[in-house]
């Protein structure tokens, strides 16, 4: 059985077959289910797919595009949330310096505040970091996240050297679709690099699908195509890359 660690259920693209999608999603091996916020509104959206259904869980934050709409209200809101009892995580959080949509210092300011909900509730946090490798390090080392309850790198982008990094932290390694790609010399270099123990299955649904379906529209079906690329690549068994990424995501979501 396969853990999704990191999914956008209720994504507008979703709309025409959600629930039938997510009905069909045990008979296909996918035990558990993460779905990460990212707007203000999914934050109501993930409570109500938490509470639908018995196999998805839920991630609370705000997403670096979407924090220009951030206020205190919304933060004593992200915490109300992040108290629900199948809330598992902080996130997603973070920096993008892609696209630039919102200041630099508006996306420290509500990372920081997110990151300081995780800590207060003792809860792991999904990060978000995008053409921002070093202000995403330097401000995970000066909140010593390290100390923290532990969390993810999701869609990890970056080097072997940036990698290691939060791997030294204790930290996690999302590894999505992005991997079967040809072009990801980088993302297998660090596929190869970070402990098995250290990495968990995400497919960033509806984002990202990985080959053969590049380009189409991505759902946690899609996650055996990951799994064998990362056996491919570390030489070990399908089944193996399996059962370690479940019992990573289990531990670090406490849902063992």
């Amino acid at each position: 059985m396969i853990f999704e660690s990191h999914a956008h259920y209720d994504d507008g693209a979703f709309d025409p077959d959600r629930d039938e999608l997510l009905d069909s999603l045990p008979d296909h091996g996918i035990e558990t289910v993460v779905n990460v916020c990212a707007s203000i509104d999914s934050l109501d959206d993930t409570a109500r797919l938490m509470e639908r259904y018995p196999f998805i869980y839920g991630a609370v934050g705000i997403h670096p595009d979407e924090v220009g709409g951030m206020d205190d209200q919304i933060l004593e809101k992200i915490q109300r949330l992040s108290r629900h009892e199948k809330a598992v995580a902080i996130g997603e959080i973070g920096l993008d310096y892609h696209w630039d949509t919102e200041s630099h210092d508006t996306q420290k300011k509500w990372f920081c505040a997110q990151m300081e909900i995780a800590r207060q509730e003792k809860k792991p946090f999904i990060i978000h970091s995008r053409d921002a490798a070093a202000d995403t390090l330097d401000t995970m080392k000066g909140l010593r996240a390290g100390e923290m309850s532990g969390g993810i790198i999701h869609c990890f982008s970056y080097s072997v050297e940036i990698a290691r990094e939060y791997l030294d932290m204790g930290l996690l390694l999302g590894i999505g679709g992005v991997l079967t790609f040809p072009n990801a010399k980088k993302l297998k270099e660090v596929a190869s690099y970070a402990p098995l123990e250290q990495i968990v299955l995400e497919t960033d649904s509806p984002y990202l699908s990985p080959v053969p379906n590049r380009g189409k529209r991505n759902s946690s079906l899609n996650l055996p195509y990951i799994a064998k690329e990362l056996a491919n690549i570390k030489g070990i068994p399908y089944d193996q890359v399996i059962d370690v990424t479940t019992s990573n995501a289990k531990r670090l979501f406490g849902l063992q």
